[in-house]
């Protein structure tokens, strides 16, 4: 009998083994954080911070199912994503876990905000907006909401929904989000006074040095900018700087402020300060302009290839996964102008335009491609759409003057890029050389 019995038990302690590997609970992966470097990392801020996010994770590691911790988790990682522009990095491990929260509790308020807020981040404007639509049916007192939905609305281009949005978020809870939201509709809506004193009006709300008050206080810079009012725009920047130490947006806003000045060696180098700072295409497209600007074109074609390089990357990561992956299509359109790769910058236009045919500002790009290929009566049709809102943005209105200037409408686009020019001609390159060219030639 025994000769049987060791067998058995063998067979059986097999048995136990393998259903023990079989059913054992997986192991949750939780993504680390990455070391600031350089002026990001000089200061308490990151000192607490990074206090912060170590201790969360000291939690997860003793306790894989607290979803509080991880939720809080995700957050800080979409902030540092804001903070050091590292979003390919962040933005992923934000997602990840909050996928993980969303699968033990899939009503989590704020997870699905956190989520609705990553989607829109990298452009996945559609599902962000599903996203928010379904955490509102969870909250509808929740002002955070109300702002995601504000910001998805537009980019979608349902302007007349986004305002609503913005009105119930000021009258939930009006705060810096809430102002800064209302700055930007009555901008796009051709009220620059009011998109000031809105602007303003959340920076005041907000918490002199903290990253969000001072990316406020460089977008109201940026507003005196398009008016044309550069010293304004100058001090804003300047402040920007004196409460937050090597800010990247701000030192960009300053580089704008020197090449509206012809000072382009000052510009660069602001510029080049910014990118080592933070990580964002932005800088490099600026810098393309600059380089060409002052005479180095081997610059600036390297820096166009950069910036395509960038934005490439990010486009390709979207295409194969539908929840994270940075749409770049609008941005690569304008970048393969800058290489005169026409076709490219059309086809990239038009997968944008699939997208979100009723937004503004891809319309204007649509418009500008078409532009630059010589198919003016077909931009027209673009501008047309771009310009609905009456916006009064420079750039526009000098894009929407080259246009009908190429179509006959002659007396209406002069006016048009007279009135860009005298307004802001500092703010592209391109649209006030054609400007001054056509004008000059009448």
């Amino acid at each position: 009998m025994k000769k049987y019995l060791y067998p058995s038990l063998l067979v059986v302690f097999g048995l136990m083994a393998a259903a023990i590997f079989i059913f054992k609970k997986p192991a949750v992966r939780t993504p680390e954080f990455i070391e600031r470097q350089g002026s990001l990392s000089a200061g308490k801020e990151w000192i607490n911070t990074k206090a912060a996010i170590e201790g969360l994770l000291a939690k997860l590691r003793t306790n894989p199912d607290d979803q509080k911790s991880r939720l809080l988790l995700a957050q800080a990682y979409m902030q540092e994503g804001r903070v050091t522009g590292n979003h390919p990095y962040y933005d992923g491990a934000a997602m990840e876990l909050l996928e993980q929260v969303l699968k033990s509790e899939p009503e989590n308020f704020e997870a699905l905000c956190c989520k609705a807020s990553l989607c829109l981040t990298q452009h996945h404007f559609a599902q962000g907006l599903g996203l928010a639509e379904q955490a509102r049916q969870l909250n509808p007192n929740s002002g955070f909401v109300y702002g995601l939905l504000t910001d998805a609305n537009v980019e979608m281009g349902h302007y007349e929904e986004a305002i609503k949005m913005a009105d119930k978020m000021n009258a939930v809870r009006p705060d810096l989000a809430a102002y800064a939201r209302v700055s930007y509709l009555r901008e796009i809506h051709g009220d620059m006074p009011g998109a000031i004193q809105a602007m303003d009006m959340a920076v005041k709300a907000g918490y002199i040095g903290l990253e969000q008050t001072e990316w406020t206080r460089v977008a109201l810079g940026h507003l005196y900018e398009v008016s044309g009012d550069t010293a304004r725009a100058h001090g804003n920047y300047l402040m920007a700087l004196v409460v937050r130490p090597g800010y990247a947006y701000a030192l960009a806003g300053l580089g704008r402020i020197a090449a509206a000045g012809k000072d382009y060696p000052k510009a660069i180098k602001l510029y080049q300060q910014a990118r080592i700072t933070v990580k964002d295409y932005a800088f490099a497209d600026e810098l393309t302009d600059l380089y060409r600007l002052s005479g180095q074109p081997a610059e600036a074609d390297k820096m166009a290839k950069e910036s395509i390089d960038m934005l490439a990357d990010a486009a390709k990561e979207a295409d194969s996964n539908e929840q994270m992956g940075h749409y770049a299509d609008r941005e690569l359109a304008y970048a393969y102008l800058k290489t005169n790769e026409l076709d490219k910058a059309l086809e990239h236009a038009k997968i944008e335009y699939e997208r979100r045919p009723d937004n503004i500002d891809v319309n204007e790009t649509m418009a500008w491609v078409l532009y630059k290929r010589g198919q003016y009566p077909e931009a027209q049709k673009y501008m047309q759409v771009a310009r609905r809102t009456g916006s009064k943005n420079p750039v526009l209105l000098g894009r929407a003057g080259l246009i009908l200037t190429k179509i006959g409408k002659t007396a209406e686009g002069q006016a048009l890029i007279e009135n860009s020019l005298k307004m802001a001609p500092y703010l592209n390159a391109e649209v006030e050389a054609e400007g001054k060219k056509l004008l000059a030639a009448r």
